[in-house]
């Protein structure tokens, strides 16, 4: 375990020059794991709060054994979402930790946990509790299924809130069957929702003066993300289809397979489709009562998709994607990650970053999709090791060399 302070003049060659960020000044305080909750703390993190990721001694976010793949004894799951923090370690379920803890809730703007439902009031660190020692504090749950309700004790996983949820009753087609999103979306969803919750907070709490408790659930951030189908649903009271790559509400807005491989065309507008039918030498297409409106090819998706699959097959996708971008009809290649991380676009937005990390050497990551011109976003720290800032954070707010060494010795830290 390291204890020292952070080695970040070891690696600051790798790091930004950091100019002061939106979120300077502002102390957070990590308890989660997983992904939600440090999705969201790296966010503020890249904005330029001052993170304390805070781990049970020995560490306890999971995801530190999510691997392979692994790179130099961290997993590139932990990696991807714990940047831009600091690392303590705590054993919360002892007093004393829980004392030490309260100190650092003292002065902090945010305390961000996904316990479950209960585990903090138990702990006497519940909401209202930690509002007298801190009125000021910003106090985030995150849980499966929020702090009420009567599911509000059943543990919370992205696989079941996206089954719940609704998401995977739309995701795949008739053929494959309900399929859930290739990525952790309910946590994804959760983690941005609970950083656009902390900054409307802080906003309120520049006019008052006062924090207040935020409640975040993965069930209610999945049922946010159904959008346009929840509508539809809710408009029409018609339980909706699973499309697969099909759009429920555009026609054609989907995969069509060229002479050699599949790409993307999303006409999203009768204009486009328009010219569509030009560039493929059927412009009596556009002129049908079946499908010269967007409402009338719904109707009959099946049979003009029928007709266009026809026509994209007889020409490779390369050739397909210039002619259908030279008359302006929106189409895409489907990159894999290695053809993604390659394209210039990729590269002039920055959205792939390396760092220098000190048992991993250099580690690229995904970079941040937030660009302020004034204060722009920055990585200032590796991921840090499992309590590599314990002693450094701890100093800073006032405990002694002999106490945190008895600590470290009675395995509090």
């Amino acid at each position: 375990m390291i204890t020292s302070s952070s080695n970040r003049e070891d690696v600051a060659d790798s790091f930004e020059p950091y100019s002061r960020g939106a979120l300077d000044g502002i102390k957070v305080i990590d308890l989660t794991r997983v992904l939600a909750g440090p999705y969201c703390t790296m966010i503020l993190g890249d904005l330029g709060a001052d993170v304390i990721k805070i781990e049970a001694p020995g560490g306890s976010d999971e995801t530190r054994g999510w691997g392979p793949p692994n790179i130099g004894g961290e997993s590139a799951y932990y990696l991807c979402t714990n940047r831009n923090k600091r690392a303590l370690t705590l054993d919360l379920k002892n007093l004393k930790a829980r004392d030490i803890l309260r100190e650092l809730l003292k002065d902090a703007d945010v305390v961000i946990n996904n316990f479950k439902t209960g585990t903090m009031e138990k702990w006497g660190l519940g909401y209202e509790t930690m509002a007298e020692l801190n009125p000021r504090l910003i106090y985030v749950s995150i849980s499966g299924f929020g702090q009420t309700g009567p599911y509000k004790h059943v543990p919370g996983y992205d696989y079941i809130v996206q089954a719940m949820g609704g998401m995977m009753s739309i995701t795949g087609s008739e053929e494959t069957g309900p399929m859930k999103v290739g990525v952790a979306i309910a946590d994804v969803a959760t983690g941005l929702y609970a950083a656009i919750g902390i900054l409307a907070a802080l906003r309120e709490r520049d006019h008052s003066g006062m924090g207040q408790m935020i409640d975040l659930a993965l069930f209610d951030s999945q049922i946010s993300l159904l959008v346009n189908v929840a509508s539809n649903y809710l408009v029409s009271g018609q339980i909706p289809k699973r499309y697969g790559n099909q759009h429920p509400n555009i026609v054609p807005y989907q995969t069509f397979a060229a002479s050699d491989m599949e790409m993307v065309v999303a006409v999203g507008n009768d204009q486009q489709f328009r010219r569509l039918c030009v560039l493929l030498g059927k412009e009596e297409w556009s002129r049908d009562p079946k499908f010269a409106t967007n409402s009338a090819r719904l109707v009959h998706r099946e049979e003009i998709c029928e007709l266009l699959q026809e026509e994209f097959k007889k020409r490779p996708a390369s050739e397909w994607l210039v002619r259908l971008t030279d008359v302006g009809v929106p189409n895409a290649p489907i990159y894999n990650l290695a053809q993604l991380f390659e394209d210039p676009q990729v590269q002039a937005r920055k959205m792939k970053v390396e760092i220098s990390h000190p048992t991993a050497g250099k580690v690229s990551m995904v970079g941040s999709p937030l660009k302020l011109s004034r204060t722009p976003v920055s990585i200032r720290r590796h991921p840090p090791l499992v309590g590599e800032h314990t002693k450094e954070i701890l100093l800073a707010h006032g405990f002694t060399e002999e106490q945190i060494d008895e600590w470290f010795q009675d395995k509090i830290i």
